[in-house]
């Protein structure tokens, strides 16, 4: 078996599409063998799933990718280990020890800001137990504070951060476009008619695996069944989106805990890590002298969604 890590000088990279160099390690008997560095050379989100195929790597692991990078490296039949973080080794040695889970696409996208920043450090641990991964969307867990945007896209994707959290990429939704990569153009409001997302907005159709959870399941229902060329409107509620809020998800932390806590602001988008390295975003929701409050809910958790699709290309 051969193992890619996403690399910068020993860390885990964490931007997939952004990476110059990959760490790979041949592991034989669930033991590593030897390792090597491969740069990337020009390559970008989806030719890198080619460079990755091209060096016979069977699973990468990284900290944040997008819905297009996943649907690429699941064509060439690459298994993804995303939201890690820390030394590319011990990285990988969690990873056979059987305790790296998959975050899945936490680059957000269903589309939505994607803000593509390297963040810093805050270095926090704890309270991952009291945050839970909602309705197929990214989630969060906290820790290690990275008060950054590496991936924030404030939305999470159609499917949180568009997808379904830690789940393998096996068919949850039966129809003709299941286990197929499709490319959508959508956009998204609240039942009061404001737009919270588009694709149009950024010129940019949306490509994913359709039904295997990449997306919020309404989401995904909707688009797995469609044909090439139909517009489809649908109305989500959030059980079908990204959840009821829920307050077990906000936890306040004293701002001794947080390096870096004087330059939190109200209303940003941060990623928390777990002393098991999983990056989890959440919004600081309040902020005192003494302690920071953040939210992991999802910023459209308790809110149904309007969604008008349309698909434009199924590959075959």
């Amino acid at each position: 078996m051969k193992i890619a890590v996403t690399y910068d000088n020993g860390q885990v990279f964490q931007h997939f599409g952004k990476t110059k160099e990959f760490k790979l390690y041949t592991v034989e008997d669930g033991k590593i063998v030897s390792s090597e560095i491969l740069g990337s050379g020009s390559a970008g989100h989806e030719a890198l799933a080619g460079v990755l195929k091209d060096a016979e790597v069977d699973t990468l692991i990284c900290g944040g990718l997008g819905g297009g990078a996943q649907a690429a490296l699941a064509e060439m039949g690459i298994k993804v280990i995303s939201g890690a973080a820390g030394n590319t080794d011990e990285a990988v040695e969690e990873y056979l020890a059987g305790n790296l889970v998959s975050q899945g696409v936490n680059c957000d996208h269903h589309g939505e800001d994607h803000h593509n920043g390297e963040g810093h450090h805050c270095g926090h641990h704890g309270h991952e137990e009291e945050r839970e991964e909602a309705s197929g969307c990214g989630h969060h867990d906290e820790e290690g504070c990275d008060c950054g945007d590496d991936c924030e896209g404030g939305y999470g994707g159609c499917g949180g951060g568009c997808c379904g959290g830690s789940r393998e990429m096996s068919i949850i939704y039966e129809g003709k476009n299941a286990g197929k990569s499709v490319s959508v153009h959508y956009t998204g409001t609240l039942d009061d008619g404001s737009k919270f997302d588009s694709s149009y907005d950024r010129n940019q159709p949306l490509s994913f695996v359709a039904g295997v959870g990449m997306m919020i399941p309404g989401f995904d229902q909707a688009v797995v069944d469609m044909e090439v060329g139909e517009s489809r409107s649908i109305h989500i509620e959030p059980r079908d989106a990204y959840g009821e809020y829920n307050e077990k998800k906000v936890v306040t932390i004293n701002v001794a805990e947080i390096p870096g806590a004087e330059s939190l602001e109200i209303g940003q988008d941060v990623m928390l890590m777990n002393e098991m390295g999983m990056r989890f975003p959440v919004t600081v929701k309040e902020k005192t002298s003494e302690s920071v409050t953040f939210d992991g809910n999802h910023r459209l958790a308790g809110k149904a969604l309007n969604f008008d699709i349309t698909l434009l290309e199924v590959a075959e």
